[in-house]
């Protein structure tokens, strides 16, 4: 699908202005939407590389957080049940009813929430890089340590500098390659978009929620992430009843910055028929 064709607009609700965008899938089609959650800090433009590789007949649904990238700041904190429940008013204003939704690392928590509130409304559920949240096995201190500024995002050389450390796997090789995906961002998100986000990640935990998620789950994970150890998709997959578990070698952010190897095993998982539980 050409990218040229790819609608942006901003969507009022739950006292928020949310930038969406989205990539219709090809005419004729009637493929379940994809919804895809970012990391933390990102704006919607960081995952162009995957949103290339995806199946064209798929209609994939991008938006910023409160915050981050062109959705301004929310005035007080927020927690995943609010944001997942905002994630909603915002596809009914789009029209869109089941979805599959996508959630890379931060955004895993909140698709791993937004199948719990909607549990007819998501058919599927893909969570990559991600974990359970404040319990959880936890990355290197001394990386981890690297996230808690949006630094990366606004300085290019710092970004280029500690990529490899930060997110391993093909970013070990590509430092420069994810200090140009920043820069595509449109907007570097505020200061305290970036605090909301952090402070959303530490009071959370989907530990016991996780056997309450019926929809068929595919994790993805990475045998060299320094952020989300594989050990918990291990586990994650031993608590979720109807998941997979698809690991590669790579590490964080492969997903975006090794699309060409990971978006087909997406595209495959969104496409078997399967059985609905």
């Amino acid at each position: 699908m050409n990218a040229a064709i790819e609608a942006e607009r901003f969507v009022a609700t739950a006292g928020q202005r949310i930038r969406v965008s989205i990539r219709p899938g090809s005419a004729g089609t009637r493929r379940v939407p994809l919804v895809l959650c970012n990391g933390i800090g990102a704006s919607y433009e960081v995952l162009d590389p995957l949103v290339a590789q995806l199946d064209p007949e798929i209609t994939v649904v991008r938006f910023d957080v409160p915050g981050t990238g062109g959705s301004p700041a929310s005035v007080a904190p927020y927690g995943f049940p609010y944001l997942a429940w905002a994630l909603g008013r915002v596809l009914t204003n789009l029209d869109l009813g089941v979805v599959d939704v996508l959630g890379l690392s931060w955004g895993g928590a909140l698709a791993q929430q937004f199948a719990v509130q909607n549990p007819r409304r998501c058919r599927r559920l893909i969570l990559a890089a991600t974990g359970t949240g404040a319990v959880m096995v936890p990355g290197n201190p001394r990386v981890l340590a690297k996230m808690l500024t949006p630094r990366r995002f606004r300085d290019p050389a710092y970004a280029a500098s500690i990529a490899g450390d930060l997110y391993g796997g093909t970013a070990r090789r590509q430092g420069d390659d994810v200090a140009g995906l920043f820069l595509q961002q449109l907007h570097a998100g505020s200061k305290i978009g970036y605090f909301h986000q952090l402070l959303a990640g530490a009071v959370w935990t989907s530990l016991p929620l996780l056997p309450a998620i019926r929809q068929q789950t595919l994790l993805v994970a990475g045998t060299d992430d320094p952020i989300v150890p594989v050990v918990n998709a291990r586990i994650m997959n031993q608590l979720l009843p109807h998941s997979t578990i698809h690991l590669h070698s790579g590490g964080h952010i492969d997903l975006v910055t090794n699309a060409t190897e990971l978006a087909p095993v997406i595209t495959t998982f969104l496409h078997d028929p399967g059985v609905s539980p």
